[in-house]
C-alpha cells in the first residue's frame, strides 16, 4: 500500500487517463461506434487528478489517449507525462542568434523586448544566417530564461560601489526564479500609498497594498 501523497504527479495523471479510456479497452465498441463512445466520454465531467476540480476532456485528447494505450504493453507507462528531450533548450534560438541577442543586450540593456526584436529583424535582413528568425514570443522567452531582463535607466554614479555592482552584472549571468507548477512559488510585497484617504468616519488613513504573484 502506498500513501496517496507519495504518488508522483505523472503517476496520478497516468491513472486518471487510464480511468477515462479504461471502459473502451475492457469492452471495445462495435464497428462504427468508436467515435460515438469517444464523444460520450468527452462530454463527461471528471475530477482533476491533482486539485480535484471538475474538468472536461476534449474528444481529440481522449482519442489520442485511447490509441496510445490500446496496443501498448504498458498502458500506464505510455500515459505518463513525457518530458520533451529538448525541454528548456530553446532549439529555435540558434547559436548565432544567441550571440547576436547577447551582444545587443550588452549594448542596450534598457531596451524593451519589442525593441530588441525589431532590431534583430533589421539585422536578419542583412544576415542570411538569421533569415529564419523565430517569433517575438520565442525570443522574449529565451531572453527571460537567460536573465536578460530590461534594466531601468539610472543616473551614472562614479562611486566605487557602483562600479563594482556594474562589473558584477556585466560579468555574471543573472537568472530569475523558475517554477514548474502553479502554486509552487509565490512572491509577496507590501506598498504604502503616497496619498492618504478620508474615511466616512472622518479619519485619514494611509492605504496599504498587498501584492501576491504566482511565479508560474
Amino acid at each position: 500500500m502506498h500513501d496517496e501523497r507519495d504518488i508522483s504527479r505523472a503517476e496520478r495523471w497516468a491513472r486518471f487517463r487510464f480511468s477515462v479510456i479504461g471502459p473502451l479497452l475492457s469492452a471495445p465498441p462495435e464497428g462504427g461506434q468508436l467515435r460515438v463512445e469517444l464523444a460520450r466520454l468527452a462530454a463527461k465531467t471528471y475530477q482533476h487528478p491533482i486539485n480535484g476540480a471538475g474538468i472536461r476532456i476534449g474528444l481529440s485528447t481522449v482519442e489520442r489517449w485511447y490509441y496510445a494505450a490500446r496496443d501498448a504493453a504498458d498502458p500506464l507507462g505510455t500515459l505518463r507525462n513525457r518530458v520533451r528531450k529538448d525541454a528548456g533548450e530553446h532549439p529555435r534560438v540558434g547559436l548565432l542568434l544567441r550571440e547576436a541577442i547577447r551582444s545587443q543586450y550588452r549594448e542596450h540593456p534598457s531596451w524593451t523586448y519589442q525593441l530588441h526584436y525589431d532590431n534583430l529583424l533589421a539585422l536578419a535582413s542583412s544576415l542570411p544566417e538569421l533569415a529564419s528568425l523565430p517569433s517575438y514570443a520565442t525570443v522574449r522567452r529565451w531572453m527571460k530564461s537567460q536573465g536578460l531582463f530590461r534594466r531601468k535607466r539610472t543616473r551614472v554614479r562614479h562611486t566605487a560601489g557602483a562600479r563594482i555592482a556594474e562589473e558584477r552584472l556585466e560579468s555574471r549571468e543573472v537568472r530569475s526564479y523558475e517554477s514548474e507548477f502553479v502554486g509552487a512559488l509565490f512572491h509577496t510585497d507590501f506598498h504604502s500609498g503616497s496619498h492618504q484617504v478620508l474615511t466616512r468616519e472622518g479619519r485619514w488613513l494611509t492605504p496599504q497594498l498587498l501584492a501576491v504573484l504566482d511565479d508560474k
